[in-house]
């Protein structure tokens, strides 16, 4: 018998460590070294890098739990706020102008809000099949505005009452050997997780999940505790560094955790985790930490300069700092999570320096890694059932068979409740029309998203591109002293450039258009203040201005004055941006639902694959869907700014929490391949509606505005799973029909 020739891929690599942590080490220290160089009073001491090390320290905890989230193929988006609202919520109880209870039951406490949270986001994207970054994109939102609503925007402070405990606020100060004991407990996170992660069956199980759930199922393990367990680990890492962060800080301030998510995220990608899922190291994951600290460090600490100051006309050499303005900072961490995940595909999974290596040594390169990993890909269009119940109603029951049925009879629900509210002031004219100029701004970013849900990709960065189109046009009126049509000119170019690299990143480099959009939200956000440096620009010509007035008020601009009547009345409550953007809606409305356009994108959507064989040009429709969300963002930004009179870098903040909502609430499914732009619109009116009727003042009650974003965050949720449930899995006829298949039954035997 002729043994069989077979071929050796030599030694499995190591489950805790590998040459890519060896690289990275190399790294931080040719980096450190940089920064000790160019700011020898920070980087050079001792104290510079015990600090690194103490503030690498809660990162790196939670990397440790994000690890095991990632790995799963899952993402958790929560663990900043997350680590701020725990923080939060142990100043509350802790506090004696607070509830003034006892270390112990604060600390009790704060854990078991930890675990809440992260079986919440578990139970959410396992068993009720929410997709996880809107899951834990929506559980941020929920949580930052907790954090602002329990703080009320104020610091809290606690230090006379921590002398009272030692033992635990002694976690956050330097011991006897010289360094944090934050460090000590990081090492001993990082020590227990690479272990479990790579030695144990928690971490196989793990792999094997993140690899192929679907294999992992058929080989008896329980993907979802798996992947329910990863959110706790990550929920309670998150919980134990903010509880390290009240021990060293002795307070909080409403800015805990901020950004966080994007500062975690890129360490473990850059740790050599797969955004893909079935890879990972936490040892990588915390080298990846203190190599984004670092470079966070670097930014922010600057470098020393020398500034010439004349004085009585005598020029006289100043020592500074140069900082990077306000943004500057986000931007790069925006730019560092899409390069985060474009090192796995394009050098991890290629192997490029080891062939390198290889080449220098004149070896034959290493075997190629697997590219795919996923064994059965499912198609994503669902709730046949639901279509099929459309098409053979009549009447009343196919309007209310309709997905949009729901947003509709909503919007006019809400209204009606404001109306019998306050009818004093919902009955106004010119009050209605203001609730309609708020709602403009929403309708005109959903407009775009309906396209980009209904392709089945998703579009996390409008918000942030709005207020990158506004401030690009505030600051070319207002420090560079342009015209408006330069402006407005200027505005379109830089959203539109923004809502380009989402297409290409997205499309051309096959990024999840979450990650992809995702870093565009930073990355826009810092550059909308860095334009601005941070400040409220206003002040420049009113003919600018008009694109957000009502339509008489650019009509008396250009010395047009209508006679009373009818006509006269409608021009003084009408704006030109709400015509804007009811024209906007029609000829998108009619692209979507009649041109082979928009039956492409809903089938692109419905099944890309399916769509691709069919002949249709997916890449070309999502591309072109993500450009026109980004177009309708500027165009959004643009009128805000014009509206308002100025610009604040704030603007558009929580916007794309609002217009996700009104795509799913009106009718559109977070899977793709539904859509309609009667039912986003509505969708729309259902969220500024609510939001006009937790506002409005009742006896004297307005709600907050941080808790306004907590509810429309439970809202989002609600309507996603009303979208997977009822819509999709068509539970309510499930019932029905099972109830209708027990009726007879009982009846006989009753007989």
């Amino acid at each position: 018998m002729i043994p069989t020739a077979t071929t050796s891929f030599g030694r499995p690599p190591s489950q805790l460590a590998g040459s890519w942590e060896g690289g990275l080490l190399v790294f931080i220290a040719l980096l450190y070294l940089a920064g000790a160089a160019v700011n020898p009073a920070f980087f050079g001491s001792t104290e510079g890098l015990h600090a690194l090390l103490r503030d690498t320290s809660r990162v790196g905890i939670i990397a440790v739990g994000m690890t095991f989230v990632i790995v799963n193929k899952d993402l958790d988006l929560s663990v900043g706020s997350t680590y701020g609202l725990i923080a939060v919520v142990f100043a509350r109880l802790f506090a004696p102008s607070f509830l003034d209870l006892g270390i112990v039951a604060t600390i009790v406490l704060c854990l078991l809000l930890g675990a809440a949270i992260g079986l919440l986001n578990g139970v959410l994207v396992t068993l009720l099949k929410v997709p996880a970054f809107i899951a834990t994109l929506t559980m941020l939102f929920i949580g930052r505005g907790f954090v602002l609503a329990l703080t009320h925007g104020q610091a809290i402070y606690y230090s006379g009452k921590a002398r009272e405990y030692p033992t635990f606020f002694h976690l956050g100060e330097t011991n006897a050997f010289g360094f944090n004991n934050q460090i000590a407990i990081f090492a001993i996170a990082a020590t227990v997780g690479a272990i479990v992660l790579g030695k144990t069956r928690w971490g196989y199980e793990t792999f094997a999940t993140g690899g192929n759930e679907q294999a992992a199922v058929y080989a008896g393990i329980p993907a979802n505790w798996v992947r329910i367990r990863a959110y706790l680990i990550s929920s309670l890492s998150a919980t134990v560094a903010a509880l390290l962060a009240a021990a060293q800080d002795k307070g909080v301030t409403p800015l805990y955790g901020v950004s966080w998510e994007l500062t975690v995220i890129a360490s473990v990608i850059i740790g050599g985790a797969s955004i893909l899922g079935g890879r990972g190291r936490v040892v990588g994951s915390c080298l990846g930490a203190a190599l984004v600290v670092l470079i966070d460090k670097v930014l922010r600490e600057g470098w020393p300069i020398t500034r010439t100051v004349v004085i009585d006309g005598e020029s006289i050499a100043v020592s500074a700092r140069y900082t990077l303005p306000a943004g500057a900072v986000l931007v790069f961490l925006g730019l560092l999570l899409v390069i985060a995940v474009l090192i796995e595909p394009y050098l991890i999974r290629r192997q490029v320096l080891a062939r390198f290596w290889a080449w220098l040594r004149r070896q034959p390169p290493p075997p190629a890694m697997e590219m795919g990993g996923v064994a059965v890909e499912g198609v994503q269009t669902k709730g046949a059932m639901a279509a099929d119940m459309a098409l053979s109603a009549t009447g009343l029951g196919k309007f209310l068979a309709r997905r949009d049925a729901l947003a509709i009879i909503l919007a006019a629900v809400l209204w009606l409740t404001g109306l019998a509210l306050r009818p004093d002031y919902w009955w106004n004219l010119s009050n209605t029309f203001a609730i309609l100029l708020n709602y403009t701004e929403l309708a005109l970013i959903t407009i775009g998203l309906t396209y980009v849900i209904a392709a089945g990709d998703i579009d996390l960065s409008v918000g942030a591109v709005l207020a990158l189109a506004g401030s690009t046009a505030a600051y070319f009126l207002k420090v560079l002293g342009a015209d408006p049509m330069t402006a407005i000119a200027m505005g379109l170019l830089a959203g539109m450039a923004a809502g380009l690299v989402n297409a290409t990143m997205t499309v051309g480099f096959k990024l999840p258009s979450f990650i992809a959009t995702l870093g565009m939200f930073y990355i826009a956000r810092g550059l909308a203040a860095w334009f601005v440096a941070g400040q409220q620009l206003t002040g420049w010509s009113e003919a600018y201005n008009l694109i957000g007035r009502k339509v008489s008020d650019v009509l008396l601009y250009y010395g047009v004055s209508l006679p009373p009547g009818i006509v006269r009345a409608v021009a003084e409550v009408v704006s030109v941006q709400t015509v804007w953007m009811f024209l906007v809606a029609v000829v998108a409305g009619i692209v979507l639902a009649y041109t082979p356009f928009g039956l492409k994108v809903c089938a692109t959507g419905g099944n890309l694959r399916a769509a691709a064989y069919a002949g249709i040009n997916t890449n070309r429709i999502r591309f072109l869907s993500l450009m026109l969300a980004a177009l309708c963002a500027t165009m959004a930004g643009l009128i805000n700014v014009a509206y308002f009179r100025s610009f604040n870098p704030v603007a558009g903040q929580f916007r794309e929490l609002d217009a996700i909502a009104s795509v799913i609430i009106g009718g559109g499914s977070i899977f793709g391949g539904h859509g309609t732009m009667i039912g986003a619109l509505a969708g729309a009116a259902v969220i500024t509606l609510i939001r006009a009727l937790l506002q409005l003042n009742v006896q004297g009650f307005t709600m907050p505005q941080h808790w306004i974003n907590v509810f429309i965050g439970v809202i989002l949720i609600i309507a996603v799973l009303i979208d997977i449930w009822v819509r999709q899995a068509n539970i309510l006829g499930t019932l029905r029909a099972r109830f209708a298949k027990e009726a007879p039954t009982g009846a006989g035997s009753h007989g």
